[in-house]
Parts: structure tokens; C-alpha cells; sequence
């Protein structure tokens, strides 16, 4: 993309509610009020005005602020960091509409419009429980491993801090994520409402394999059990080739030790399946030679197919894209040049390719992917655009590092029953009116 043009740069400047220019007295642009922005081996020029420079703000140079008059908070206060009161809104949310019968069996959701980058602070990652979050010592937490083992073992916290640790970047997400745009699109729907349940993190534990090697695998053993301690015992039964995989058995993340919410002291986390396989507060696992039926994998977390019969274990989250700015709920001040940004990820490997309509899914542009890209972890895309001031539907799709692409809502019911609740990684379109405002357009 070439530079804007003098036009473009009259554009971007601010305008009056009637969409008039502002008053002639407003600071001009200047070279040194743009920046760049990417977008494969092109670039281009954005103008930037701040507040500053259009108002008569007290706080603003030349003159001194009032937080500069005076020494600020000490350190220590408060012993444990938390973030600006400017920024109070930025939390997570339960799902808009009818509330759960308890809030011991729900959900909140991540404030993905407010974050930056790929990865989530441990106070805003997403949460799912089924009979709220137990007050686990982690000096009396146990973890039991048998069934087709040559020793069954019981370990402690402290014994699996002993094996070799591995840190590694990793994205989460419920298999319910998007189940809202199932059907069709509620305009007042954010990305947090649609796209919530998702997270991602630096997780730190014990490789499963490890801790296995250490009992003993039998060559009969081909499934295992995975026991949380919560009042609801949450079970899955997960294919052993998964644990010999990648698996981990988290005590960590983002550099400390895991929060009550995700699963302290251990939980264990399966790398891109759907998230309530990472199951937390992990207590027990069973070896066996099929799965255990048990029911979380009977009554839930089944799909429904087009010819109404139903499919157990869609252990992997399909790859999946959406755009976190501008999207449901922002309002663009005026027209010219915005950042479109959001995530992708794919429970199959890397993001390959990302591709950005600003016409409704006419045209295809990709976007620049920003690194590090990882295997399994939540990848952001960016993409320099021109809004002209008039109505426009954005939206995004993934190509994954297997070849596949993320499909139109009607694409995959062609695939699905819309009864399946789960794993619907379609695309997202946001609807921008005349006024800025965006929507939810499905």
C-alpha cells in the first residue's frame, strides 16, 4: 500500500458530528505525527492526532501535570501489583442474556477487545467450572496414576516439581466459544460475548510423558482417565497418544503458580483440545484399553451431524480467526486510517495464512501475522485500512499450517446440525454503520 495522499491525510483529520472538518485552527498534520504500519513489504503513513494537541487539557505540555507535583504511590503498595483504576472496565464478564441457575456451574468470559498482543494476565483468563472453585492445599494435594501402570504411584506436589519442567506458550479455549452466532446474529454481541472463552498462556509443569515413564505404561493401555478434584469430579477420557504427545501437568502460568480459577495446584492442560480436557485440580488418572463413558463425554461435549446422528470425542479445536479491532461495540470517531487487528490459532498446528475482507467477504487481503508464530498458541494478525465513512462488514479467515481453512457460517452447517452447541469455528463478520458504530453481523 503507498503512502496516503494529501487527500488521505485531510481525511484522517478530526471532524465535526456533521462530518464536517474541525475548526482550521486544529494543528496540522505533520511528518512527524505519522507512523508506519506494515503490511507485507509496503507500508503506510497513519496520521496521529492526540488529545493533546486539539484541546486546552491543564494537564498538557508545556505545562506540568498535577501527577508530576508530587511524589506518587511508594513501593509495595499494594504488595501484590494490580492494574490502573483507569483501567477498572477492562474485566471479565459472564455471557450476556439469561442468567445460569447457579454461578457455581458457569462461566466468564476474556475482555479480548482490551487486550493487546497474544497473551492473556492470569486475572483475565477466561473461566469455566462445574461446581465452583475449590480451596485446595497444595501440601496435602495428591495425584494418583494407575490402572494399566506397572506401579501405581501416588505423587505430591513436591514430587512433581522434581521432574524436568517445560514452559511453553499455549492457547485454551472452550468448546462452547461462539456458540451464541450458532444461530442468527444478535447485533449487540461484542467479542467478548462471541468469542470470550478463549485465552492464552505460558503454562509450566511436568511433560505427562515424563511422570508416566516414571510408573510404567502397559503395551495393553490405549486410553486414560483424567479425575479433577472439584465437587463435580470432572472426568474425560482422553486417547494415550496425547499424553505421550505433548501434555503437561501445569502447576504454573505466565511465570507464577496457577490460579485457584485455572486449577491450583495442578491441572492438566492437553495443547489445542477443546478446554475441558485440560481438566483442573487434576487428582487422579486411570490408564485403560477404551474410553470410560463417563458423563461428560455422553450427555455433553457431543456434536450433532446433519443426518442427526451424534459424534463423540471432537477432541480438536478446528482452526479459527477474529477481528478484535474494530468489533462489537467500538465506535470509529472518523473516517481514514485504522489498524484492523485480531487473533487466530489452530488446535492442529501453526497459522499460516490470514486473510481480511473490509467488503463483506468480496475481496481477500492478507494480513501481516506479527511473531513469535507457535505451534498451538493464538497468533496476531494486522492489516492497515482505509475506512471510508460509509457502511462496511470486516471479517477474517485462517489458513493453518495443515492447509485447512476456516469456514463460512454456511459452509459448516453443511457439516453440522446447528443443535451441535460446540466447536463452531466459522467466520465472524462486524458490521460498521455510517456513524462508526460496529455490530455483530454474524
Amino acid at each position: 500500500m503507498s503512502a496516503p495522499s494529501k487527500a488521505d491525510l485531510e481525511a484522517s483529520q478530526p471532524h465535526a458530528p456533521d462530518g464536517r472538518p474541525a475548526s482550521a485552527s486544529a494543528p496540522k498534520i505533520t511528518r512527524r505525527g505519522l507512523i508506519g504500519a506494515g503490511m507485507g513489504a509496503a507500508a503506510s503513513a497513519i496520521p496521529i492526532v492526540s488529545r493533546a494537541e486539539t484541546t486546552s487539557d491543564a494537564n498538557a505540555p508545556p505545562a506540568i501535570p498535577a501527577w508530576q507535583r508530587e511524589p506518587g504511590a511508594p513501593v509495595l503498595s499494594p504488595p501484590y501489583g494490580l492494574p490502573s483504576p483507569h483501567e477498572a472496565k477492562v474485566v471479565r464478564r459472564p455471557r450476556p442474556g439469561k442468567p445460569p441457575p447457579t454461578n457455581l456451574a458457569a462461566l466468564s468470559n476474556t475482555p479480548l477487545q482490551d487486550l493487546t498482543g497474544i497473551v492473556t494476565p492470569n486475572g483475565l483468563h477466561y473461566e469455566r467450572h462445574h461446581a465452583g472453585v475449590p480451596d485446595i492445599d497444595p501440601a496435602q494435594h495428591r495425584l494418583l496414576i494407575h490402572g494399566l501402570v506397572e506401579r501405581p504411584m501416588i505423587f505430591t506436589m513436591d514430587d512433581l516439581a522434581r521432574f524436568p519442567s517445560v514452559s511453553r506458550f499455549h492457547f485454551l479455549e472452550c468448546s462452547g466459544n461462539s456458540s451464541p452466532t450458532w444461530t442468527e446474529p444478535k447485533p449487540e454481541l461484542t467479542v467478548q460475548d462471541t468469542h470470550g472463552l478463549l485465552s492464552c498462556a505460558e503454562w509450566t509443569g511436568a511433560p505427562l510423558a515424563t511422570v508416566l515413564a516414571e510408573t510404567g505404561v502397559s503395551p495393553q493401555a490405549s486410553w486414560f482417565l483424567a479425575e479433577g478434584a472439584d465437587a463435580a469430579a470432572m472426568t474425560r477420557s482422553i486417547p494415550l497418544e496425547k499424553a505421550l504427545d505433548d501434555a503437561i501437568l501445569a502447576y504454573a502460568q505466565n511465570g507464577e503458580k496457577l490460579r485457584p480459577e485455572q486449577g491450583y495446584p495442578l491441572r492438566l492442560l492437553l495443547p489445542g483440545y477443546e478446554g475441558n480436557t485440560s481438566v483442573k485440580w487434576l487428582r487422579r488418572i486411570k490408564l485403560g484399553t477404551a474410553p470410560f463413558e463417563t458423563r461428560e463425554e455422553t450427555s455433553k461435549y457431543s456434536m450433532v451431524m446433519p443426518d442427526h446422528t451424534v459424534r463423540q470425542f471432537n477432541f480438536v479445536m478446528e482452526a479459527k480467526s477474529v477481528i478484535t479491532f474494530p468489533s462489537g461495540g467500538h465506535t470509529l470517531a472518523a473516517p481514514g486510517f485504522y489498524e484492523i487487528s485480531g487473533l487466530a490459532w489452530s488446535g492442529v498446528g501453526k497459522v499460516a495464512r490470514v486473510e481480511v475482507s473490509t467488503d463483506g467477504g468480496m475481496s481477500w487481503r492478507d494480513a501481516v501475522l506479527q511473531a513469535p508464530i507457535m505451534t498451538k498458541c493464538l497468533t496476531r494478525f494486522r492489516l492497515p485500512w482505509r475506512w471510508e465513512g460509509g457502511e462496511a462488514v470486516i471479517a477474517s479467515r485462517v489458513t493453518d499450517s495443515s492447509g485447512y481453512v476456516q469456514p463460512s457460517r454456511e459452509a459448516l452447517l453443511k457439516q453440522r446440525d446447528v443443535r451441535s452447541y460446540y466447536h463452531n469455528n466459522a467466520i465472524q463478520s462486524w458490521g460498521i454503520a455510517a456513524t462508526g458504530q460496529v455490530t455483530n453481523a454474524g
